[in-house]
């Protein structure tokens, strides 16, 4: 059974104290990093370990996104910030919805390729322009064209054998501060929300979006605590309103965005209580022995069959059977015209 925790690990292969760690009850899946990537073959390696450790395996995760967050580089397309495809869309938008579904199959396709079950991908965010953490990440200022863009998207890594995950709901492209590194305040009413940054949200959720991740954000004008810990956006609006029965994943429970909920088991409670199926704990292995020692919770058979359909679809041929591949082939080179962006590095490492 799969427990609702997730967890980084050390380096390229599995330690002992990896293991221990994964081995336990609570954790159900796995977050991989830059640090954890040297070349696809063995990418591949590492994650058939992983898989093999557990019955029924543990889900396997990494932020592949493009631009600046692309944990797995040598050996893999360099794919485009997202905002290249907004402003294709602004010249030539049936071209753009074309390539945003290459895209999201060459992203799954070379992921799947070596037995990565899902990125944290689309960011659904709005491109106000205030925001440096989210920045050239979100397609586009109108929230139609981030919601016909991500569902091209989608239906490309469906093609390739994933699911999606669309954050950070309710939307963190208006907020300047980085919840990484502090707690951002949203001060907009929820009706200004809702009509910019929950529309790709809720078109995507009737497209069948299979996740979400909350933002470590306060909307003080809905709810004093941060939306990844609030029964009132989670419970209430994203489940009973847009009725959505897919995922709910915290975002990373080591960033600052989550210390108002108080030390790392009250932080898990506070986001499982609010309705998160699974929760990130990453980058901070103290912090992990913590809360695999202290969380008492009993894992909700309706999140447990959320957490399945997360796992890829298809078998794990390696990127030389990949190459092999026709549509991938017809794909790559149809997005080869895409722009990348000098002197990007990932947010995390």
């Amino acid at each position: 059974m799969l427990g609702p925790v997730m967890l980084d690990i050390a380096g390229c292969e599995l330690t002992d104290e990896d293991r221990t760690r994964l081995q336990h009850p609570l954790v159900g899946g796995v977050i991989l990093f830059a640090r954890n990537y040297a070349s696809p073959a063995q990418l591949q390696a590492l994650t058939q370990e992983i898989h093999a450790l557990r019955n029924p395996p543990l889900i396997i995760a990494i932020d592949q996104e493009g631009g600046r967050v692309q944990r797995c580089r040598e050996g893999f397309t360099r794919l485009p910030p997202m905002r290249v495809l907004g402003e294709l869309w602004d010249k030539h938008p049936h071209k753009a919805k074309q390539l945003a579904e290459l895209l999201g199959f060459v992203l799954a396709s070379e992921l799947r390729a070596c037995g990565v079950d899902f990125s944290f991908t689309p960011v659904l965010d709005l491109d106000f322009g205030s925001s440096t953490v989210i920045g050239d990440r979100a397609f586009h200022s109108d929230p139609q064209v981030v919601a016909d863009l991500a569902h091209q998207l989608i239906l490309g890594l469906k093609r390739g054998g994933m699911a999606s995950v669309g954050k950070h709901f309710p939307g963190h492209g208006y907020v300047v501060a980085d919840s990484h590194i502090d707690v951002p305040v949203d001060e907009r009413s929820f009706a200004d929300i809702e009509m910019q940054d929950l529309l790709p949200f809720r078109q995507l959720i009737d497209y069948g979006l299979t996740a979400i991740m909350p933002a470590h954000v306060i909307y003080p004008a809905v709810d004093d605590k941060p939306a990844g810990f609030s029964p009132r956006w989670i419970g209430q609006i994203l489940r009973q309103d847009m009725h959505f029965d897919g995922v709910v994943f915290s975002d990373d429970l080591s960033m600052e965005g989550a210390r108002v909920a108080g030390g790392i088991v009250d932080r898990a409670l506070a986001a499982l209580h609010a309705g998160c199926d699974m929760v990130l704990v990453c980058n901070n292995s103290l912090a992990a022995d913590e809360l695999l020692h202290g969380l008492k919770w009993d894992m909700p058979a309706v999140s447990l069959s959320r957490l399945i359909r997360m796992h890829g679809m298809g078998p794990v041929e390696g990127m030389a059977k990949l190459h092999e591949q026709h549509d991938y082939a017809a794909a790559l080179h149809a997005i080869s015209g895409l722009g990348l962006q000098s002197g990007e590095l990932p947010l995390n490492t």
